[in-house]
């Protein structure tokens, strides 16, 4: 399994020296693009558009262009997340949710998973030349089987795919029904990635897991005060020697047998 290290600093890619997770809004509107030293997947930060505004504000081709900008001039990009639609329920019926407010699409799981399989087709008829994964989206267990059905209806062989994102469960990753769903949908014979998993979440449902991402590392680095020696700081939010030890802590706490493949850049 890789490890992704999510992060909103996109020179970390010349320096951290292990697998990273950005968002493509890190990367827009940059006059130029740092060269990438360690692989890095890019997240198409679905989250926020539609948490933000329910709804997509950029098209396909605008994402499709992004997603070639970043692979020719930072390079060693392993994949790229689609403009996939999330079925929480914060973001469907949207209002106020652990503090943060919600547009919400006032649409059904049904129709995100609807369109978050068009445009994964969409923007691979764009750019079949990139690597952009599918991603299932749902809510229920059965919502995720649905999902893998849509794919097959339109041609789309997931267990041949190089990874295929879990939509919506990483605010549950550590639930048994977020375990029933991953376990559920490995057995499909899915190489799947896990948005936003931590600990709790690995040790739980990793070994079905062929990769995972987190930025967790950066609200842990919020609540406590800064690592000794780093004075020009308040906290380390934004350091990356804090996210490197939390990655390790991250690594060391799961089960011994996960720990060596996952390890890996």
């Amino acid at each position: 399994m890789r490890f992704y290290l999510g992060t909103h600093k996109r020179h970390w890619v010349k320096t951290a020296g292990v697998p990273l997770f950005i968002s493509a809004r890190t990367w827009r509107g940059a006059r130029t693009l740092p060269r990438a030293a360690t692989r890095h997947a890019l997240d198409s930060g679905g989250f926020t558009e539609l948490q933000h505004f329910g709804r997509w504000t950029i098209t396909p081709t605008q994402y499709v262009s992004e997603v070639r900008r970043i692979r020719d001039e930072v390079g060693l990009l392993d994949w790229a997340a689609p403009m996939d639609w999330m079925c929480e329920p914060a973001i469907i019926h949207g209002g106020q949710h652990g503090g943060q407010r919600f547009t919400g699409t006032h649409l059904s799981v049904a129709e995100h998973q609807r369109r978050t399989v068009a445009n994964f087709l969409e923007l691979r008829a764009l750019a079949p030349e990139l690597s952009i994964i599918p991603v299932l989206q749902g809510w229920t267990l059965s919502d995720y089987e649905h999902c893998v059905r849509l794919y097959e209806r339109a041609g789309v062989d997931l267990s041949a795919e190089p990874a295929v994102g879990v939509g919506s469960v990483c605010r549950r990753q550590a639930t048994a029904e977020a375990a029933a769903i991953v376990t559920t949908l490995a057995a499909h014979g899915i190489r799947l990635h896990g948005f936003g998993f931590k600990t709790q979440g690995l040790g739980i449902c990793g070994n079905s897991l062929a990769s995972a991402d987190s930025l967790a590392w950066s609200a842990h680095a919020r609540r406590r005060p800064p690592l000794p020696g780093h004075t020009t700081h308040k906290n380390c939010a934004n350091c990356l020697p804090y996210a490197l030890a939390w990655r390790t802590r991250v690594l060391n706490g799961l089960p011994p047998w996960q720990q060596p493949t996952l390890d890996a850049a």
